[in-house]
């Protein structure tokens, strides 16, 4: 993993930029919105996927795999950045052949602050639900007839597009902690979802990680919007000193606070604010989604917009791409993919699937993401799983960026399983597709879970369902 210079100077003009990893969620948003903007794009990823064809479609140009000579370094087709993440490995040969030619190598934070420069910036973090709460946000503010410019984690339903440059001088991005990126953009309202501590590798104490969220907070030139009820969001709130500060939560004293809370196919809630209360209902379920509804709905308040036009705009809210989205169902068995790569993510997806499948079971693929998480959590997933989940099938690690730890496997979270028969690790895909369509009955659903690539496990689930084999 490279560590991102911030250091390095954003060139007055670009015109052409390449993409190292141009599929990514984020990476590939950035890159729609140059194309957007009239510049020329090329990129590389290490395997074919629909976000690159659409990319191709568009007019960027696009190589699988990583090789030096993918990099545009001569004459009129020279680029004039070349645009990374901190995923990226240091001896990537593009990322060697940019600096051997001297082209600036950017953190795709800093094109995304090129983008939005001179914009009025809503900034959504947290260790959870910020994909989803960005979603919330643009949907809310096209109800209130606001096109907004915005760059999201996740495709958002109904717009079709995890990006766009927007007309108006609003544009709201979801912003990256892991990496201390989310401190480079200029602020106007920043929302903290919830602060749990990570990225300890990056920060290296926890009181560095909670000091950087103040941070950010502090540098918001409007308003700072946070949670009343989580714990990690209240003990950075002890170090902000910003001036107008909007709390929402179900905590008494809360500005926006959440009097009641209904689950099912949708989440809704009641709410309080400067005495008023109103019901405010968003298309996906779960009660952490009628909690990030809440902290979208104070973000707008912020914003100037009035209580009662808000809730009317996020009741358009159909989710985004990788949250509890269905991808098909075969003999009455649904299979669903959730980003959820954290106890506490897994935790709010199963339970928000608890509300959907009545009687029927859940049946989970868990993909464990990151290696030294995975060593570091291996019990906290278990405990989640067992608890929420009916059966659990466990792959083996998705390494990301890091190197693999000897002993580290998948298995330390199937062994801290309390009844091992709850629970199947099956680092074969085939085997572990196999295994979760041969448990599921009619009415039961399949999940998978992990910010890695398990979701490209389905097409096999989908097939091992359609051969109707039942334990």
């Amino acid at each position: 993993m490279i560590e991102p210079d911030f250091s390095q100077p954003i060139p007055e003009r670009i015109e052409r930029v390449h993409f190292i990893g141009i599929g990514g969620s984020g990476m590939s948003g950035i890159a729609h919105m140059m194309l957007d903007a009239g510049l020329a794009v090329s990129g590389s990823d290490r395997s074919g996927s629909a976000t690159l064809d659409r990319l191709v479609e568009r007019g960027a140009s696009v190589a699988i795999g990583h090789d030096g000579g993918n990099v545009p370094v001569e004459g009129e087709g020279r680029v004039d950045a070349v645009v990374v993440t901190s995923a990226l490995w240091p001896d990537n040969p593009e990322l060697l052949v940019a600096r051997e030619h001297g082209i600036p190598v950017l953190h795709r934070s800093q094109a995304l602050h090129v983008l939005a420069r001179g914009k009025r910036v809503v900034a959504v973090g947290g260790a959870h639900g910020k994909t989803t709460t960005t979603g919330m946000l643009v949907v809310g503010l096209h109800g209130l007839g606001v096109d907004a410019g915005f760059v999201n984690g996740g495709v958002i339903a109904g717009l079709d597009t995890s990006s766009s440059q927007g007309s108006s001088d609003v544009f709201v991005l979801e912003a990256d902690e892991s990496d201390g990126s989310f401190l480079l953009y200029d602020v106007a309202v920043a929302l903290i979802t919830n602060v749990d501590t990570d990225h300890l590798d990056h920060y290296g104490t926890p009181e560095a990680f909670d000091e950087a969220f103040a941070q950010f907070a502090n540098r918001a030139s409007e308003a700072v919007v946070i949670s009343a009820d989580d714990e990690g969001a209240q003990r950075v709130r002890g170090l902000i000193d910003h001036a107008r500060v909007i709390s929402f939560g179900e905590s008494e004293g809360a500005d926006v606070r959440i009097l009641e809370i209904r689950t099912g196919q949708t989440a809704s809630c009641v709410l309080e604010i400067a005495g008023e209360r109103l019901e405010l209902e968003v298309g996906v379920p779960g009660r952490h989604n009628a909690v990030n509804a809440a902290g979208a709905l104070a973000t707008l308040v912020a914003l100037g917009f009035a209580p009662a036009d808000i809730a009317g705009a996020l009741a358009a809210f159909r989710g985004t791409g990788r949250r509890f989205e269905l991808h098909g169902e075969r003999r009455g068995v649904r299979v669903f993919d959730d980003y959820a790569h954290h106890p506490a993510e897994v935790d709010a997806a199963l339970t928000a699937a608890r509300t959907v499948i009545g009687e029927g079971r859940i049946i989970a693929i868990h993909q464990p993401h990151l290696y030294t998480r995975t060593r570091d959590m291996a019990g906290e997933f278990a405990s989640v799983y067992e608890r929420v989940a009916d059966h659990t099938v466990v792959l083996d690690v998705y390494g990301a960026r890091e190197d693999p730890i000897p002993g580290v496997t998948g298995a330390l979270v199937a062994e801290r399983f309390a009844d091992p028969a709850d629970v199947d690790f099956l680092p074969d895909w085939q085997a572990a597709a196999a295994r979760a369509a041969a448990l599921a009955q009619p009415g039961d659903i399949i999940v998978t879970l992990s910010c890695g690539d398990v979701y490209r496990i389905i097409p096999q689930v989908l097939s091992a369902l359609e051969d109707g084999a039942q334990a």
